[in-house]
């Protein structure tokens, strides 16, 4: 850990910074699986609403 210390005596901590890493494009078996959470997601809050919709 990086420590700083002032003219008045007071201490300044610095965390340790992580190593950086790049983000992977996706795979096709990753983006089919992607938009299939979409869809299903995209279905579940459609079906809500109308169910909400319905009850009111």
């Amino acid at each position: 850990m990086y420590t700083t210390t002032d003219e008045r005596g007071i201490l300044n901590n610095y965390a340790a910074e992580p190593k950086m890493s790049y983000a992977e494009y996706p795979s096709e078996f990753q983006r089919r699986r992607y938009a299939l959470q979409g869809g299903l997601a995209f279905l579940l809050v459609g079906l809500l609403v109308l169910t909400a919709f319905g009850v009111s």
